[in-house]
């Protein structure tokens, strides 16, 4: 899509700081970090959001996870632990539509929603 930002990330108009790419999924350090470790793990193929995969998009879907879990086991955060978190549209708090995980960690992040442990 011409106006998707992370379509300009993957096809190199807008720099980004990668951290690992393949054929199918890009990784890059978010430019406004939550927590010490912040990374943005895209599939290369524009989906607007986590509504618009299908049965078709499961190996890719995998792969973002799989992805999350190797860079985890890269940055040293595996062990301690990390989160993962996929916004889907505006009430979900979505403002880049491109189907996107982020990979949170380097720091105890405490509960998603107050009151609420899992």
């Amino acid at each position: 899509m011409s106006d998707c930002i992370f379509c300009k990330i993957v096809e190199g108009a807008i720099p980004s700081s990668k951290v690992f790419e393949n054929e199918n999924v890009l990784a890059f350090r978010d430019i406004a970090p939550a927590a010490p470790v912040h990374i943005l793990i895209i599939p290369k193929r524009h989906l607007s959001t986590m509504n618009d995969a299908g049965p078709e998009d499961a190996a890719l879907l995998g792969e973002l996870l799989l992805t999350a879990q190797k860079l985890a086991a890269q940055e040293g955060i595996a062990e301690s632990g990390y989160r993962l978190i996929n916004n889907c549209n505006s009430d979900g708090g979505q403002t880049a539509y491109h189907l996107h995980v982020h990979l949170l960690g380097g720091r105890p992040l405490g509960a998603l929603v107050e009151g609420h442990t899992s």
